[in-house]
């Protein structure tokens, strides 16, 4: 049996960490490492290894200390990521961990090395997404163009609808705010963004997420859909018509949502 427990970092960040029976942990996307270090003494956890997503600092920068702190991690990740990654990976590699396997998925668009790694044997299917797809929402284009990014989430969306979402960060509010700026009609989404406040309310996490949730409720992930293509239209005051480009539309107008 895995265990997967969010540790919360920054003021919004979730690392993620994985853990069986015998007491022993991978994390993912490891930025601070004080957190980190919190959560496993708690737990009494022994730190196996490092997963890694893409390079931006808030998941990478508490490799130097995690490396200190801990002998012979294995650290994954795209070769371009860090120094720390010994086992660099790329898209359709094979990862075994805590009698585990994940598939390494090549999801550019975030940052061009972003990867996701996705496995069919937790009890529900698990996706490591890091910045590319977000409950509600998907990662700002900081490397990558719309035609990448809306390929990766088009990957990412052909995977089983049970599949838990784990992103890497707590955006889900302002994201479905905005969700609901595209589509006000969609009835799952009004249910959903009322869980949510629940949630927050709470002080509790809103991830992870379903695929099928996000099918249903995620703007970037439907630009197949009639409504989305009606606002994104809209807002753009263009004719377009290629999903590709209603993509675009709605991500500029997120960026200045």
């Amino acid at each position: 049996m895995i265990t997967i427990e969010p540790i919360s970092a920054f003021s919004d960040n979730y690392i993620w960490c994985l853990s069986d029976s015998q007491g022993q942990a991978w994390v993912v996307d490891p930025g601070e490492a004080a957190p980190v270090e919190q959560h496993l003494r708690a737990r009494d956890l022994s730190l196996q290894g490092i997963l890694i997503t893409h390079h931006h600092f808030d998941h990478v920068g508490a490799l130097p200390e995690l490396v200190k702190s801990h002998s012979d991690l294995r650290i994954v990740g795209p070769a371009s990521s860090a120094p720390e990654i010994n086992e660099a990976v790329k898209d359709g590699d094979r990862v075994e961990l805590l009698a585990l396997e994940f598939e390494v998925l090549a999801v550019p668009g975030h940052t061009l090395d972003h990867i996701a790694f996705y496995t069919a044997q937790t009890d529900q299917p698990s996706l490591f997404c890091g910045d590319t797809l977000f409950a509600g929402g998907c990662g700002r284009l900081f490397e990558g163009t719309p035609e990448q990014m809306h390929h990766s989430l088009g990957r990412l969306k052909a995977l089983p609808g049970e599949t838990r979402v784990y992103c890497a960060h707590e955006y889900t509010q302002a994201n479905l705010a905005f969700a609901h700026a595209v589509e006000p009609q969609n009835t799952q989404l009004a249910e959903r963004i009322r869980q949510v406040e629940d949630l927050r309310s709470q002080n509790q996490p809103t991830v992870p997420s379903s695929l099928a949730e996000e099918r249903a409720t995620n703007p970037f992930l439907r630009a197949d859909q009639a409504a989305v293509q009606v606002s994104a239209k809209e807002y753009a005051n263009i004719h377009i018509d290629r999903e590709e480009d209603i993509f675009a539309a709605i991500r500029r107008w997120k960026d200045n949502f």
